[in-house]
């Protein structure tokens, strides 16, 4: 399997819910499932079965999470010397080139994105448009509704 890249925060982030689900939400859990065999036959027995499934998705994510940080390439974009070039975890300003609007994007892996929290995916039509460019250079993105050019204002390797 190939390695998945991810951001500092990021994996933080992860690592967090992951500490969550496995000393908060699973111990709760086991205690429903407890208290629910508690209460008698488990054919009928609603509590128990909420509680199962409940379960069934901790562990679930539990797995998905690990499965994520063992296969990712954690990189902190403040330790790396991009020479003034659009990399994984920059965070560019941009002016859209028709109407003069300012934007402002994180490049992230996949599972950070974010489009709300102004964090785009390194697969995504505009990051793959900006990595390897620098402050200045003009920048077309193919999106649905047409071509839209970008100039690049800055970038910040917070």
């Amino acid at each position: 399997m190939s390695k998945v890249p991810l951001t500092v925060k990021g994996a933080e982030k992860l690592k967090a819910e992951l500490e969550e689900l496995k000393t908060v939400v699973r111990p709760r859990i086991i205690n429903a499932i407890s208290e629910a065999r508690a209460h008698g036959d488990l054919k009928e027995n609603a509590e128990y079965h909420a509680a199962k499934e409940q379960q069934s998705f901790a562990e679930g994510r539990i797995g998905e999470i690990e499965g994520k940080l063992a296969n990712a390439q954690i990189i902190d974009v403040t330790k790396i010397d991009a020479g003034g070039k659009v990399i994984f975890g920059a965070t560019v300003e941009l002016e859209d080139l028709e109407n003069e609007k300012r934007v402002t994007y994180q490049i992230v892996g996949e599972d950070e994105a974010n489009i709300k929290e102004g964090r785009i995916s390194i697969g995504s039509p505009i990051a793959r448009a900006l990595i390897g460019k620098e402050v200045e250079d003009i920048v077309t993105v193919k999106a649905p509704a047409g071509d839209v050019e970008y100039e690049i204002i800055d970038i910040k390797y917070i």
